[in-house]
């Protein structure tokens, strides 16, 4: 079939069924691969096979085939050939035949090509063709078929004998068109539009398109110069809409407003074919020439106010997986977003095109995005794969369901955190907390000091420190010792850094939690950052034994057999060895270690900067090992790098302070954790902190989003956190009964009047029930119940009916809230309502509103029997 262009047709009235033709004609029908078992399938798609019902070899030179519309159990073609004639087939015998339109010929008085044929999706009867220019004959033919008696019995479809001469007699005036358009003209492509059966589009002379209606078809309805005359197509959802072809261009009409495209879309190469997508709106396809892909256009139109904005088009390209050239594709008629294309080669590709999605996140972390025209799919914490999920809003809503930040302890709230860094520094807190509290830290002011605070660096009240020259005791006679440094506030400071080793005692038991814990390496180079050699080769030793070998370095044993060959001799040649193989430690503790041993002059940069080794046994060392000037500076320069990179370790120099605050900042653009910042801010900063405008940022976000989650109880809790660090902030009050008039509040003009009542019944006065009718403010009445008519006033609340007791004074046990029958109760519709007690039995018998004329039914807006019953217990409670 080489030079041969091959078509393919999907059925518009059968879903499975599709046709592809050359110089054959072949019925193929879809199905699944498990279904597929016939010899003559193949494979179309991964999940979909073509089993091959029927050839038909009858008709040569076919330039183009037309499907009939309409449902019918078979398939008729309208095929158009090289000579003119439109013919009438199926695949062997049909329904059609009894009809007499199996084998029927439409044959023009001229013999020219026929470039196009279309039937007419409305009136299914009627058949369009367009033909190549004859000077004296027209281009464009309708035909109706069924005007043509029939050529055979209905029982055996073949001619009768009776018949045959009567038909022969007929012959010429049966073979003629109903409709004759375009004379001398060359018509290059056609379409019917889908709602209107007797208007056609023409393209024409390759020059102009025609609108015409077959009601007076002596003229053109509307026509536009073009050369966009090829490849006409009306889109199935909008009869104003076509599209037309010519070279690489492609035209987008709307026939309201014909004179010039709407949409003009240019290609680097020729296109072939357009095609509207049935089941997409404004959706086109397109193909070129010598291409293995399809190009697709969402044509989106904008309008802006009553004018209409430029079409804005989203181009795609797909690849059906076809490495040779495609000549034609064809869209399901019923399938979203399917075609079929056929390739040079005669490879059939059933394709579904897999469109840009739009994904969205809600609040309450459900992920729903959009999967094809009719259907959203969702995520939420109700299915499995929602908990693999590595999102940020996930953490956090598991986080607060776990009541995370809110644990009346610190260390509590950082086991629930879920990460290294959060649950250190929570720990960390609950440390420089309790140091505050049992007056470790006196002298400093702050309730949760940091080492700068501590070091009172920033004020540069440094109170000088000693300097101790302290000897290696397992070397024996050693002669070479190691200067330390010692302050008050530096032992405070290693005191925050977890260093308190005051006695023998605490190192060891410091050392045992850290082996206990699998932190061998780090137990080891603590134990010689305080000159306990023989206690680290010790530790290394039991590692080496250690059941987790897989989580530790293999040459343990040989790292221990290292250590105890240290000597404090400067030129040895055990320094010489080590200085060249530290750097090939995989452990940051050890290269540390020996890079303590091996330092020169006191220069420890390489254990300070070792940035595998925790800040706080950093800072512990250099508290330990620095003198006053380098330690400042380190510090400061630490801190500043720790900033930068918004890590919390951090907290440990900065403690609560502005610094601090900057730090959580810029933890929060690094990891946007609003919910941490937020609780530790609320948690431990002080007062001045909290008014900063950054942390106002934070506690409001989180507050936003615990509603977002509707997690009332969570947000609850953090609210009673934050009042409690301003005791005398009251919060304003948001909800009260209002007048209809002038907007005051009735119920604090009413508290204000029932103190004054109070007042003069302290003094004497004889108490009575306050009843009010007006509000105290304008004096306007208030509204009146629905049932009783009685202007509503007895207030809701606390009852100050105080009376003398024997001793003269007040009694406060009649002090009670006023009855719940007397409540203020309104519809939230309809704004009627009265005393709740009247309410609550006129719906038990009714649903409509008491008020007159009015036709709400208020009980049917709620769980009104539900209320119903819970107002009558809260009554019967109160009585």
């Amino acid at each position: 079939m080489s030079g041969v262009r091959l078509e393919v047709q999907w059925s518009p009235v059968h879903p499975d069924k599709f046709i592809t033709w050359g110089t054959e004609i072949f019925l193929y029908e879809v199905a699944s691969l498990k279904d597929a078992t016939k010899l003559a399938c193949s494979k179309v798609s991964d999940t979909t096979a073509a089993n091959l019902l029927a050839t038909n070899s009858n008709h040569h030179y076919v330039k183009c085939v037309d499907i009939y519309p309409q449902p019918e159990p078979d398939i008729l073609l309208a095929i158009g050939q090289a000579n003119g004639k439109v013919v009438l087939t199926t695949f062997g015998p049909t329904a059609f035949d009894a009809l007499g339109l199996t084998g029927k010929e439409l044959v023009p008085r001229h013999a020219r090509q026929c470039n196009t044929v279309a039937w007419n999706p409305v009136d299914s009867n009627l058949i369009a063709a367009g033909l190549d220019k004859y000077k004296a004959d027209h281009s464009v033919l309708l035909w109706d078929v069924l005007k043509c008696p029939h050529h055979g019995d209905g029982r055996t479809g073949m001619p009768s004998v009776s018949y045959q001469h009567h038909a022969a007699s007929q012959a010429l005036e049966l073979a003629r068109p109903v409709a004759e358009l375009g004379l001398s003209e060359t018509a290059h492509s056609l379409a019917w539009f889908n709602t209107q059966s007797r208007s056609l589009i023409i393209g024409m002379n390759n020059k102009h398109l025609k609108l015409v209606d077959l009601r007076d078809s002596n003229k053109a309805v509307n026509s536009t110069p073009t050369k966009a005359v090829y490849g006409l197509v009306v889109d199935p959802h909008n009869d104003h809409q076509l599209a037309s072809f010519v070279e690489n261009q492609i035209s987008v009409w709307d026939t309201r407003n014909f004179e010039k495209p709407v949409l003009t879309l240019i290609h680097s190469k020729p296109v072939i074919k357009v095609l509207w997508c049935p089941t997409r709106h404004n959706l086109l396809g397109s193909l070129l020439r010598d291409s293995t892909s399809l190009h697709l256009h969402d044509i989106q139109y904008t309008v802006v106010g009553n004018d209409e904005v430029e079409p804005f088009v989203q181009e795609q390209s797909v690849h059906p997986g076809t490495a040779n050239n495609i000549t034609s594709f064809s869209w399901h008629p019923t399938h979203e977003n399917r075609l079929l294309t056929i390739a040079l080669s005669g490879t059939i590709t059933d394709y579904v095109v897999f469109e840009r999605i739009t994904i969205n996140c809600s609040p309450n972390t459900e992920i729903v995005w959009t999967h094809g025209r009719w259907i959203l799919k969702l995520i939420n914490d109700k299915v499995a794969v929602f908990n693999s999920l590595d999102d940020i809003l996930v953490i956090f809503k598991r986080r607060a369901l776990n009541d995370y930040g809110l644990k009346p302890e610190l260390w509590q709230n950082g086991d629930l955190a879920e990460e290294e860094s959060l649950k250190n520094l929570w720990h960390w807190l609950y440390l420089s907390r309790s140091l505050v509290e049992d007056g470790s830290m006196r002298g400093v002011d702050s309730k949760l000091p940091g080492i700068r605070c501590v070091l009172k660096i920033d004020s540069n009240e440094t109170d000088g420190s000693e300097m101790i020259s302290k000897p290696w005791v397992d070397l024996g006679k050693s002669i070479n010792t190691v200067r330390i440094y010692r302050s008050e506030n530096r032992e405070k400071a290693m005191q925050l850094c977890g260093w308190k080793f005051d006695k023998e005692s605490s190192l060891t038991s410091f050392l045992d939690r850290l082996e206990s814990e699998g932190l061998y390496t780090r137990a080891a180079a603590i134990a010689v950052f305080n000159m306990k050699l023989r206690k680290a080769i010790d530790i290394l030793n039991r590692a080496a034994l250690s059941q987790n070998k897989q989580q530790l370095p293999s040459n343990l044993n040989i790292v221990a057999m290292a250590l105890s060959g240290f000597s404090d001799d400067r030129s040895s040649m055990w320094r010489e060895l080590c200085l060249a193989s530290r750097s090939r430690l995989s452990e940051p503790y050890l290269r540390a270690t020996f890079a303590f041993l091996t330092a020169e002059a006191d220069n420890y940069e390489n254990v300070l900067n070792e940035s595998g080794v925790a800040v706080e046994d950093r800072v512990a060392f250099a508290c330990t090992f620095l003198s006053d000037v380098k330690l400042n500076e380190y510090l400061k320069q630490l801190t500043a790098k720790l900033t930068e990179e918004g890590d919390l370790a951090g907290i440990l120099l900065t403690g609560t302070s502005s610094d601090g605050v900057q730090l959580l900042q810029r933890y929060l653009d690094v990891t946007r954790d609003v919910q941490s910042v937020s609780l530790l801010a609320v948690r431990v900063f002080p007062r001045e902190l909290l008014l900063d405008s950054r942390v106002q940022n934070w506690i409001d976000s989180y507050r936003v989003l615990l509603d977002a989650w509707r997690l009332w109880n969570q947000r609850a809790h953090f609210d009673i956190l934050l009042n409690a660090c301003s005791p005398n902030d009251k919060a304003p009050q948001q909800i009260f009964v209002s007048c209809n008039f002038c907007g005051k509040s009735i119920s604090a003009q009413m508290q204000g009047i029932i103190r004054n009542r109070g007042a003069y019944a302290r003094l004497g006065a004889t108490s009575q029930k306050l009843k009010m009718s007006s509000c105290p403010q304008c004096r306007k009445p208030l509204p009146r119940c629905a049932i009783c008519l009685v202007h509503m006033g007895t207030p809701s609340g606390l009852q100050n009916n105080n009376s003398m007791n024997s001793n003269g004074r007040s009694s406060t046990a009649n002090n009670k809230m006023a009855e719940f029958s007397s409540w203020f109760t309104f519809c939230q519709s309809c704004r009627h309502g009265g005393h709740a007690a009247h309410m609550t039995h006129w719906f038990r018998e009714h649903s409509e509103c008491p008020v007159t004329f009015c036709t709400c039914r208020c009980s049917s807006l709620d769980t009104a029997r539900e209320a119903a019953s819970i107002i009558t217990h809260i009554a019967r409670v109160q009585q």
